[in-house]
């Protein structure tokens, strides 16, 4: 574990490699999982505020069930969180699936067209990397946890690229806890990654 102020970070964020592969994923998190995104307390005032923007790049069925539910639902185990179709916690209302079949989430895509300057919820931004508050005290988590079956293409891409997760994931590192942080991971994996080699190279003499 490397632990920056209050912020406990997994081994395997540093240690584990990840790129995310969409031809084969499909977005597929957008989909898949007990409830929508989680949504900070910022994050409501972010939606309401992009709404009327993002509106026109949304289906009619997302649309019809924004009406019914709201821009954002509260579930009892993980707080506020985008809503999903229907009653099974399908698709995430602002996922658009296309021609490929792949996911793209509505807020990114009128963010990349300059619509708006929110991308989208940093929980969605940072995944596999899950961050969230400790149980007892002032303190973060923060956690690889892809999923076994869905990210697997994307655990074999990052060990073929060689990427770190934590580097493929700079951007929403920095946007969650700010560049020098970020500095300090780095160092923090580079000095860690420095001592395994010396380690090997001891244990081969």
């Amino acid at each position: 574990m490397v632990v920056i102020e209050n912020i406990l970070i997994s081994d395997d964020v540093i240690e584990k490699r990840f790129v995310c592969d969409l031809h084969k994923c499909k977005g597929g998190c957008c989909e898949v999982g007990d409830a929508g995104a989680p949504l900070n307390d910022e994050e409501l005032d972010s939606i309401s505020e992009v709404y009327e923007h993002v509106k026109p790049y949304l289906t009619d069925a997302s649309v019809r069930e924004i009406k019914v539910k709201g821009k954002y639902v509260y579930n009892s185990e993980f707080g506020w969180v985008t809503p999903t179709l229907g009653s099974d916690n399908e698709i995430c209302v602002y996922g658009v699936r296309d021609n490929h079949g792949i996911i793209k989430c509505a807020f990114e895509q009128a963010y990349n067209d300059g619509v708006i300057s929110w991308k989208k919820p940093i929980s969605c931004h940072l995944y596999p990397i899950i961050a969230k508050k400790g149980k007892y005290g002032d303190y973060d988590q923060v956690n690889y946890e892809p999923r076994e079956i869905l990210c697997s293409p994307g655990c074999a891409l990052g060990k073929k690229l060689k990427v770190p997760v934590y580097e493929f994931l700079k951007e929403a590192i920095v946007r969650k806890y700010g560049e020098e942080f970020y500095h300090a991971l780095d160092i923090a994996a580079k000095l860690k990654e420095a001592s395994y080699k010396n380690e090997k190279i001891k244990n081969n003499l």
